[in-house]
């Protein structure tokens, strides 16, 4: 096994990684470092987790170490895909070069021009940027790259997810050619196959692993998890996941939570935080220095979860995470690699958990497909039995569940104004008992019957058109002019189905009648007749 001192770097970089504390170099440090030193092109893939910054930073200061960088005009380029990954890498420069006098600028988003235009007037021999903020530099004039000599992308895997392949490829076009270029990453996509035979000139392969793979010290799991109700899978896998964390105990010390979205990261964080858990989230819509607040805290053992989108899951060196859990399945199979691959690091010893729901299967699927491996099933730690949901299921009931009640319906349609309505029975009853409500009641008490307001079918017809009483004749007696025009009256009411236009007070349809003194509640002595038929016929009591 071969050590740094064998690999030619300059002895001031050997006297810091010594001071640093590492004798023996990582396999794609060993395998990438050498044809670095050479000037070649280097095609690094390797798994998270395996060194691969000191990979390209070690030799890349060693050139550097001869030589002067003029204004706005870099000597070296490095590209991230993260802020927190260019952080990461200025770390390590600043580590392994503590003993030279290089100088370096950091461009990343969140942070004033002002202050990165300073730095590169002044001139700097590492510029270590995001695309974005490096083409904005470029745009206003402040920065020339028409002197780089090594450039190197990082995560190149990691842009083609984020979608900076396009940027890539102007940045190369701005470079010169001569330039050498270190091209890592841990997984070879087809775009990615691309670049590299389009940018790099002969370049050395090393591969130290199968491609996405992991890493053999991690001990995976996946808890398959279908909640009770749709409405209620985030609340109850929110309890899947601290019950997770409780069955761990000890053992987790202090873990990475990767959520899909960034909404779910920050549901996540405030959950764990109000049933007492030490968390905080991190994602790309956070302020810079409170993502720069909350990593730190992370790494100093202050806070002990880490709750996060995968702007945590590439290069982010913690040696020290004990557990990840996977709150989401990863939309794309390589990010379950790089997100798993930030414990276990450095030789230790990691555990990385999975949730999965039912319309994660696919992407579950492809995960194991990837990583050539059937992923571990685990047990529910609530039991099958065991409620999942939050502690307000009444609540949840009467907000999510919609009960479905029958709509009522109206039996009659309304009619317009200008339609000309036939007097029906049930109409003319209507109209009646409006009349009764305002007629004198007699003092005898009503007797109730129910089948006084039920009409005989026979008489349920229009109507007919009222004609006047023929008028009996002069030479009659009084009396018997008197008697005919009762008859008279007496059978034109019953011919009209229950008009009444006699004006004499007494109406033989009242409450004391020759037909055994029924009335109808609520109608006064105002009673249709073909309601007082159904009573013709009944015997007396």
């Amino acid at each position: 096994m071969i050590k740094f001192s064998e690999l030619n770097l300059n002895p001031k970089v050997l006297k810091a990684i010594e001071e640093a504390g590492y004798d023996t170099p990582t396999p794609i440090q060993a395998g990438a470092i050498p044809p670095a030193l050479e000037g070649r092109d280097v095609l690094g893939i390797a798994q998270t987790g395996t060194g691969k910054t000191a990979s390209f930073v070690l030799p890349m200061i060693t050139q550097l170490a001869r030589g002067r960088a003029r204004a706005r005009m870099p000597r070296s380029l490095v590209l991230c895909p993260t802020r927190e990954l260019a952080a990461q890498v200025a770390e390590n420069f600043d580590t392994y070069a503590k003993h030279l006098k290089l100088t370096k600028a950091l461009l990343i988003g969140g942070v004033s021009f002002k202050e990165q235009d300073k730095l590169i007037d002044k001139g700097v021999d590492v510029l270590i940027a995001t695309p974005g903020r490096l083409l904005d530099h470029h745009e206003r004039g402040k920065l020339i790259l028409t002197d780089v000599k090594v450039m190197v992308v990082d995560e190149a895997d990691r842009m083609l997810d984020m979608g900076f392949i396009p940027d890539i490829e102007r940045i190369f076009g701005l470079t010169p050619f001569t330039r050498q270029t270190l091209f890592f990453s841990a997984t070879m996509a087809p775009e990615i196959e691309r670049i590299t035979n389009t940018f790099l000139s002969n370049p050395a392969r090393v591969e130290v692993a199968r491609q996405a793979t992991t890493s053999e010290n991690i001990t995976q799991g996946v808890l398959m998890f279908k909640a009770s109700r749709k409405d209620r899978e985030a609340s109850e896998k929110r309890n899947v996941l601290r019950a997770l964390i409780d069955a761990e105990g000890e053992k987790c010390t202090n873990a990475i939570i990767f959520c899909n979205r960034k909404m779910d990261v920050d549901e996540v964080a405030k959950s764990l935080k109000k049933h007492g858990y030490d968390a905080a989230p991190i994602h790309g819509d956070l302020e810079q220095s409170q993502r720069t607040r909350t990593l730190d805290g992370f790494r100093a053992g202050d806070l002990r979860f880490l709750v996060a989108s995968d702007v945590a899951a590439r290069g982010l060196d913690v040696p020290a995470v004990s557990h990840v859990f996977n709150f989401d399945v990863p939309s794309h199979a390589e990010d379950y690699v790089h997100r798993i691959g930030r414990t276990g690091r450095a030789g230790r010893d990691g555990k990385a958990i999975m949730i999965c729901v039912p319309r994660d299967e696919k992407n579950f699927e492809d995960v194991e497909r990837l990583v050539q491996k059937t992923i571990p099933r685990l047990d529910n730690p609530l039991g099958g039995d065991a409620p999942a949901g939050d502690a307000k299921p009444a609540q949840e009931t009467k907000k999510d569940e919609k009960i479905d009640r029958p709509k009522r319906s109206r039996s009659r349609s309304r009619k317009s104004d200008d339609t000309p309505q036939q007097d029906t029975p049930n109409a003319e009853t209507a109209v009646l008992a409006e009349r009764a409500a305002d007629a004198p009641r007699r003092s005898d008490p009503p007797k109730s019957n129910s089948r006084a307001m039920e009409a005989p079918k026979d008489l349920q017809q229009p109507e007919p058109k009222r004609e006047a009483a023929p008028e009996p004749k002069q030479t009659a007696p009084k009396a018997e002019m008197q008697e005919n025009s009762d008859t008279s009256d007496r059978s034109t009411s019953r011919s009209r189905g229950g008009r009444n236009n006699n004006s004499n007070g007494n109406n033989d349809r009242g409450g004391n009648n020759d037909r055994g003194g029924h009335r109808v509640v609520g109608l006064g002595d105002h009673t249709p007749s073909f309601i007082e038929l159904s009573f013709a016929d009944r015997p007396k009591d």
